[in-house]
């Protein structure tokens, strides 16, 4: 018989020559993948060596992720496998990207211990298409900087501010942006953050607002850091010298203003947040330095 060959395998043989379950075997020789070289007088599937090879060849395309539709296609020469690869890549780096949303998304809700409703609307802000990211940036955007009254320098900057993830971001910059995207969305942060606005951004013909040297000067910050690490209180005298070496003659009553209302913006968490977005390194949360600066003004006020 056919089947007692030698060098021919029945699918029982060609099974234990490969290593895979018979059905297997069988599932793959009636899709076309391994077709049997022949048949025995009983109508058995029978197989060569060169099936072995192509066994070995099916397998090692599937375990790539390959679909058996694809194999095929691969195997009768109507596709090559680099063409497949190429785009299977594309697909994978796709599948990639989204399990790393997954991941973030996922990694804050164990962070914040989120409820269901809040980690159903973080998932649609992590996914949310670039076009619908830069709405809400957009809008977020007209409510805070539209209409104020701004020289030509600033009014071109604050139209050029964009805040958007890369095409392949980390997990930290999907948090990020999750965080982001919601603190813009709110009202009374908008609502804060443009009255923090209005006293900080300087106005054709008039010079720089009192409290604008505050924020994003690190000079500040950092002169505030290291009476912090002296022990230096805020209502203590050499606060009140430090204070006068800052800001001299200045209005301190309107330094206060901006200065309170940056803390109670949000104002250095928003610049944190959108630093990770964009990937870029940010210097320290200045909050608690900031706090104390507060605190040191209302103390000379009062004085």
């Amino acid at each position: 018989m056919d089947d007692e060959r030698p060098d021919v395998l029945t699918i029982g043989r060609l099974a234990h020559r490969t290593g895979l379950p018979v059905r297997t075997l069988r599932f793959w020789s009636d899709e076309g993948a391994v077709p049997p070289v022949a048949r025995s007088a009983s109508g058995y599937r029978l197989y060569d060596a060169g099936s072995v090879a192509r066994v070995e060849l099916v397998r090692t395309l599937r375990e790539l992720g390959l679909g058996l539709d694809e194999v095929c296609r691969v195997l009768s020469g109507r596709t090559s496998v680099a063409e497949v690869a190429e785009a299977h890549v594309a697909a994978l780096d796709a599948q990639i990207r989204s399990l790393k949303v997954s991941r973030a998304v996922l990694s804050t809700v164990a962070t914040r211990g989120s409820t269901a409703e809040e980690t159903a609307l973080m998932n649609r802000l992590a996914r949310l298409s670039a076009a619908e990211r830069k709405q809400v940036v957009d809008e977020f955007k007209d409510e805070v900087f539209g209409g104020l009254d701004v020289e030509p320098r600033v009014r071109d900057r604050l139209r050029a501010y964009s805040v958007d993830l890369p095409d392949d971001p980390t997990p930290g910059q999907v948090d990020a942006w999750i965080e982001l995207a919601e603190l813009v969305r709110d009202p009374g942060f908008r609502a804060r953050l443009r009255t923090w606005m209005e006293l900080n951004t300087p106005v054709p013909g008039q010079g720089r607002p009192p409290g604008a040297s505050i924020w994003w000067a690190r000079q500040v910050v950092q002169t505030v850091a290291a009476a912090r690490e002296r022990g230096v209180v805020p209502e203590g005298p050499e606060a009140v010298d430090m204070l006068s070496a800052l800001f001299g003659d200045t209005d301190r009553a309107a330094v206060l203003r901006s200065l309170e209302a940056g803390i109670e913006a949000g104002a250095e968490r928003y610049r944190l947040l959108v630093a990770r977005v964009r990937g870029q390194d940010a210097s320290p949360d200045a909050t608690e330095e900031l706090e104390w600066l507060a605190r040191a003004l209302r103390t000379a006020d009062r004085a």
